[in-house]
C-alpha cells in the first residue's frame, strides 16, 4: 500500500506510523475499506455516511492502538486527519463530481459567472465602499481559485477559510474605521458573492458538495461552518441571480446578459470579418432597436479602474477582431477606389454622439 503522498505535518506523522510493522492491522483495515467502497454503486449520500462511520470507528481503534499509546488528543486528531486525507485522495475519482447532474450544475454556474463578470460591479450587490480594497480582493480571489487543486476535503475547506478570512479582516478594519460594532452577514455575504464572481472557481458546486459530504462532521462547526454555509449561499444566489437580485430593471439585466454573451462569443470566435446574421437584419427591417454598438463594444463607456482581468481578455479579443475588420474594409475600399476619410466623415456626421476621428493633414 502506497503511503508516499505528502502535505501537512500531521499527514507526515500519520504516514510515518503507517510504515511501521505494528501498523499492519490498520493497513489491512484501510485497504479493505477502500476496496469494498469501490465495489458499491455510486450514491453520494450513502458514500458520505460510510466514510463518516468509518472515520468515527477508526478514531476509537487508533486511540486503543499500541502505536498511539499515551498519545495526546491532538496526536489522535492528527492521525484521523491524515486518515481522512489518505482515504479521500484514493477515492477522489469515485466521490468527486460523481453524477452528471453535478457536472451540469458546475457548468451552469461557471457560464453564469462568466456573463456576470462582464458587467457586475460592487454596487450591484450593495458591497459597502469601505470594503472595496482591490489588493485584498485579489488575495481572496486567488485563495478561492485554489480549491480545485486539492483532493482532500480539509485542504479544499482551508481555501474557503482563507478566502473568507480575508473578507472578514476587511470587515473588521472597516468597523474600526467607522467606530461601530463588527459587521455581520448582511455585509459579509454580498462581499463573498462578489469575490466568488471575480474568482469563478472551477467546479464550485462539486467542491462544496464534496466538502459537505466528506469532511469529518465534527470539524464542520462554529466559524468553519459559518464560512462554508455562506459560500453555499453565495453559490445558490449566483445560480439564481436575476434583475431583482441586482435591483435592476428586467430589460436592463437582459441587455447586460445578452451583451455579455455576445462579447464572450466574439472573443472566442475566428477574428475574420463576419456578416450580420439574417435574424439581426430582419429585426432592423422590422424597426426593432438593435444595440449593435453596445453588443460589440460593451466597455465603450467603462472606466479603467472598473475593469477585471476577464474584462481585459474580452477587450483584447474584441480589439483583434476590430483590427482585422478595419484592415479588410480598408483593402476593400482601396479596390473600389473610394475615399476612406470621406466615408468616415459622412458616417460621423450622422452620429452626433461621437467626435469625428483625427484626419491627417493633406
Amino acid at each position: 500500500m502506497d503511503f508516499s503522498s505528502s502535505s501537512s505535518p500531521d499527514f507526515y506523522g500519520f504516514l510515518d506510523r503507517m510504515r511501521r510493522p505494528a501498523a499492519a492491522d490498520l493497513i489491512r483495515s484501510i485497504k479493505s475499506f477502500i476496496v469494498s467502497f469501490s465495489l458499491n454503486a455510486t450514491d453520494a449520500e450513502e458514500d458520505s455516511k460510510r466514510v463518516q462511520e468509518y472515520l468515527f470507528t477508526m478514531e476509537a481503534t487508533i486511540k486503543d492502538h499500541p502505536l498511539w499509546v499515551n498519545a495526546s488528543y491532538e496526536e489522535i486528531d492528527n492521525a484521523i486527519e491524515g486518515l481522512e486525507k489518505f482515504i479521500m485522495t484514493k477515492l477522489f475519482n469515485r466521490t468527486f463530481a460523481s453524477s452528471p447532474e453535478d457536472s451540469k450544475i458546475d457548468s451552469d454556474i461557471s457560464e453564469k459567472i462568466r456573463l456576470l463578470q462582464c458587467f457586475i460591479k460592487p454596487n450591484h450587490l450593495d458591497v459597502p465602499r469601505l470594503l472595496r480594497n482591490e489588493a485584498s480582493w485579489l488575495l481572496a480571489v486567488k485563495e478561492l481559485q485554489k480549491i480545485n487543486a486539492y483532493k482532500a476535503p480539509r485542504e479544499k475547506l482551508t481555501c474557503i477559510m482563507n478566502c473568507c478570512q480575508v473578507i472578514n479582516n476587511l470587515l473588521l478594519n472597516a468597523s474600526e474605521s467607522v467606530h461601530h460594532a463588527p459587521a455581520g452577514a448582511d455585509e459579509f455575504l454580498p462581499a463573498l458573492i462578489y469575490i466568488t464572481i471575480k474568482a469563478n472557481p472551477p467546479q464550485l458546486h462539486s467542491n462544496l458538495k464534496f466538502v459537505q459530504l466528506f469532511r469529518r462532521e465534527t470539524k464542520l462547526i462554529s466559524e468553519i461552518e459559518y464560512y462554508l454555509t455562506n459560500l453555499i449561499s453565495a453559490k445558490t444566489f449566483i445560480l439564481n441571480i436575476n434583475a431583482h437580485s441586482l435591483s435592476m430593471e428586467e430589460d436592463e439585466f437582459e441587455n447586460h446578459m445578452r451583451n455579455a454573451k455576445l462579447a464572450i462569443e466574439q472573443s472566442t470566435t475566428d477574428s475574420r470579418p463576419q456578416m450580420l446574421d439574417s435574424d439581426a437584419v430582419g429585426s432592423r427591417r422590422k424597426g426593432k432597436e438593435i444595440i449593435a454598438e453596445e453588443a460589440r463594444y460593451p466597455f465603450l463607456d467603462a472606466n479603467p479602474e472598473e475593469l477585471t482581468s476577464e474584462d481585459v481578455k474580452i477587450l483584447l479579443g474584441t480589439y483583434k477582431q476590430l483590427v482585422n475588420r478595419y484592415t479588410s474594409l480598408s483593402a476593400a475600399l482601396r479596390r473600389l477606389s473610394l475615399d476612406e476619410n470621406l466615408l468616415l466623415s459622412s458616417s460621423y456626421s450622422l452620429s452626433p454622439r461621437r467626435d469625428p476621428p483625427f484626419r491627417e493633414r493633406k
